[in-house]
This record gives C-alpha cells, sequence and structure tokens, in this order.
C-alpha cells in the first residue's frame, strides 16, 4: 500500500511573495482547506513543509508554503508533485479506492482464481470508473468499476477479484 498520495502538482508561481499555482489532483479540490502540511518528494525521502495559506483561483490552488518567501524560491518547485501521508488523506466511503492503491493490484477470475493480469490505469466515465488490465498475454482490456463485475478488493495485499461477464474478454 502506498505511503504517500499524490494531490497535486506545482505548475507556476502566484505573485511576488513565494506563492505557489497547483493544479490539484484530487477529486475535491477545497480539501487543500485542511492541510496544516504537504510533502516534497526528494529522491527516495518525502520532505514535510508546513501550509501557512490556501487560495482558490479558476481551477487552481494557490498556496503559500512555509520557507518560501519570494518568486525565485518559489519558481525552483515548478513541476514537483505535492503528497500528503495516507494519515491525512480523506476518509473514503465504503468501496471507494485511492487510484493509487489500485494501480499494479493483480487481477484474478473469481470463478477459476486464475490471475488475469494487471491494473495499468484507471479512468473516470462519470457514471464509474473504468480499470485498464493488461493481461498475462499482453492483450490490454477494460473493466467497468460495478458490483457485478468487481466482487473483491484486498488494498493490503493488492488483489482485486472480478466476474468476468460474457463479452468483456
Amino acid at each position: 500500500m502506498v505511503r504517500y498520495l499524490k494531490i497535486g502538482q506545482i505548475i507556476n508561481t502566484h505573485g511576488i511573495k513565494g506563492e505557489v499555482k497547483v493544479y490539484p489532483l484530487t477529486d475535491d479540490p477545497k480539501r487543500f482547506d485542511d492541510l496544516n502540511f504537504v510533502f516534497f518528494k526528494k529522491g527516495e525521502e518525502f520532505e514535510k513543509v508546513n501550509v501557512e495559506g490556501v487560495k482558490y483561483f479558476k481551477n487552481l490552488v494557490i498556496l503559500k508554503l512555509e520557507g518560501i518567501n519570494d518568486m525565485n524560491t518559489a519558481e525552483k518547485l515548478k513541476n514537483i508533485f505535492i503528497y500528503i501521508d495516507r494519515e491525512n488523506a480523506v476518509k473514503l466511503p465504503e468501496d471507494t479506492y485511492f487510484v493509487a492503491d489500485l494501480i499494479g493490484m493483480t487481477v484474478y477470475d473469481i470463478d477459476s482464481n486464475q490471475k488475469l493480469g494487471t491494473i495499468i490505469s484507471v479512468f473516470s466515465t462519470g457514471s464509474n470508473d473504468v480499470y485498464e488490465i493488461k493481461l498475462e498475454n499482453g492483450k490490454i482490456i477494460l473493466i467497468p468499476a460495478i458490483k457485478d463485475v468487481v466482487k473483491e478488493v484486498d488494498i493490503e495485499n493488492a488483489i482485486m477479484k472480478i466476474k468476468l461477464l460474457e463479452g468483456l474478454i
């Protein structure tokens, strides 16, 4: 299970006092209001940075981060991803999952217990998500994330069991 979750990407500076524009990678950008700190990934380590202020502009989040007090320092953060630790992630409703936990999950046919492949991507279609699965033979299939198909999800062990409905493969 992933310990840190990607919630945004710094895309530019904002003003001259070190604020940064963040493109949110969450379903609810207002969740930034509840953040006291975020993390930057430095190599394999994660560095904690306190959040001093949050504003919104169109579809972007404007963050004021501790220690970033001028445009030149903020400029160096462009294209960096912002993370939160799992303890501070939003609580998900039952039967919903973070995309980061689904990517790489091994998928099995619930009837035969045969390994089908691995989830490589998740698409949101509006009515339901769709899981892109790379089969053992290299073929790609798309599976709707609906209760008739997805029967079991074990985040801890990175396993999903699905019911292959006629016509899915």
